[in-house]
């Protein structure tokens, strides 16, 4: 949305130089509160991403959402605090929230007749009501274009005919998509993904040098270089296939942990986090026969909702798993 924020403020700014001082002395003022950050505490806002059109005239409504904490992971259950209006609460969104900002995290069908209506999506978290006013206003239409420019895969205006003829990633899943498990009973999660090879694998390390950690010749951190911020303003990603489970529904409490340790699926900025989003990340190797092995463990009893996203840095494919987990037999 960073272009289509650009040319409303472009448009605004001819309203007059009294206005414009007025929005810049507000706007310094929301920099440097958003300068602040927290580990645990703030809000979750969610956030309409744009629409898609499908085949058949019906429309996708795109959402995702920015958990204001770094570390906190809140659940909130569908209900007073979690839903959709008019209409059914439950749209199959999120109830287990990722730290910071995920963007296309899920989408909404509505009927092709949906014109001029408007669906709501109203969060609470620590007292503040946040909400997402989806509707089918032509700025927001999304294509791939959008979805690759907006996750950091293009600069803003890049484009060539090679990426617009890109591809996600196709996912087959090895396992059925409804599992019972006990509590502290692995389960294995098997995904075949194909690509098309695009875009071409790139960036990783600094400087997208592929190596990670900076290292002077005498083997030692090159202080300098891991503390150089980065050169582009916008959220940018490292490119290259990979895929990655994360808690998408969970009871209120519920533990869960992955081996190997999954990649971030939300824009974890920070160097060397396990994120694609990170200015030293490098991607993982592929695994030769296609198929991405996970084991996961969940602590504490309740029905789990768990998505996969393989994502080739530039279009992604998400699949879901519902794992029913029962107390361990005494």
């Amino acid at each position: 949305m960073a272009v289509r924020r650009f040319l409303r403020l472009q448009r605004a700014v001819g309203a007059g130089f009294v206005f414009g001082v007025l929005a810049l002395a507000a706007g310094a003022h929301e920099a440097a509160a958003q300068g602040l950050t927290y580990a645990s505490g703030q809000s979750v806002s969610p956030s309409f991403e744009g629409w898609e059109l499908n085949a058949d005239g019906s429309f996708n409504l795109l959402f995702g959402y920015i958990n204001r904490n770094w570390e906190e992971e809140p659940d909130i259950p569908v209900g007073s605090d979690n839903n959709f209006s008019p209409g059914l609460a439950d749209r199959g969104q999120p109830t287990h929230f990722l730290p910071r900002r995920n963007r296309f995290v899920f989408k909404v069908r509505v009927s092709a007749d949906f014109g001029e209506q408007e669906l709501v999506w109203t969060v609470t978290r620590h007292g503040s009501e946040r909400k997402a006013y989806a509707s089918l206003r032509p700025d927001y239409f999304v294509d791939n274009m959008v979805i690759m420019s907006e996750t950091g895969t293009l600069g803003p205006g890049t484009s060539n005919p090679e990426l617009r003829a890109h591809t996600a990633p196709v996912v087959e899943l090895e396992m059925d998509s409804v599992i019972d498990a006990r509590v502290g009973q692995p389960v294995t999660l098997v995904a075949y993904v194909t690509d098309d090879g695009l875009p071409r694998r790139g960036g990783g390390g600094f400087f997208g040098g592929g190596g990670g950690l900076p290292i002077t010749d005498e083997g030692t951190l090159n202080l300098a270089r891991a503390i150089r911020p980065p050169g582009r303003i916008t959220v940018a990603k490292v490119l290259g296939l990979h895929m990655t489970w994360y808690v998408y529904r969970a009871p209120v409490g519920g533990g869960v942990s992955f081996n190997p340790g999954q990649i971030s699926t939300w824009e974890d900025t920070r160097p060397y986090s396990n994120s694609p989003w990170s200015p030293s990340w490098v991607p993982p190797h592929l695994p030769e026969d296609g198929r991405w092995v996970t084991e996961v463990t969940f602590h504490e009893p309740g029905t789990y909702v768990l998505q996969g996203r393989a994502d080739d840095g530039g279009l992604f494919t998400d699949k879901r798993v519902t794992v029913r987990v029962s107390r361990p037999v005494l």
